[in-house]
């Protein structure tokens, strides 16, 4: 099974991972977390944020959960998913697929701004972000 949380940065993605992960693991320990930021720095973060570059990274999140739960593991995935093409990727390749997404209001994620992203992009010290300059597809 692959649960794909979806939903912009601050939404909670991660924080429901890891209670879905407590859940589960009471049933079953064969079950993992994939972060879509920890992916980043398993491979060494050789990638920046471009389109280009963070398409790769989600192909390389949907090989891998594929991979997992073609191997019996259970996957809870926390991730952006940026592209629709991706999520379609998955529906066709991975079974047992299951796809959550967390609808937070962009003003709530921007005065909760865990990450420091949103401020930033006001302060005009970065630019390319989901939700604010990069439409985000909802699903």
């Amino acid at each position: 099974m692959v649960i794909w949380l979806i939903g912009l940065s601050g939404s909670g993605k991660t924080t429901l991972a890891r209670e879905i992960i407590k859940g589960v693991g009471k049933k079953t320990k064969n079950t993992v977390l994939i972060d879509g930021d920890i992916v980043r720095n398993i491979f060494g973060n050789d990638l920046g944020y471009s389109m280009k570059d963070r398409l790769l990274n989600a192909q390389r999140i949907c090989q891998m959960g594929k991979f997992l739960n073609d191997q019996g593991l259970n996957v809870v995935c926390s991730i952006l998913s940026l592209f629709p093409k991706t999520r379609e990727w998955n529906r066709k390749n991975i079974k047992n697929y299951y796809e959550v997404f967390i609808d937070t209001d962009i003003d709530l994620l921007v005065k909760r701004d865990s990450k420091g992203i949103y401020s930033k992009y006001k302060r005009g010290e970065i630019r390319e972000v989901v939700g604010m300059d990069i439409k985000f597809p909802v699903p």
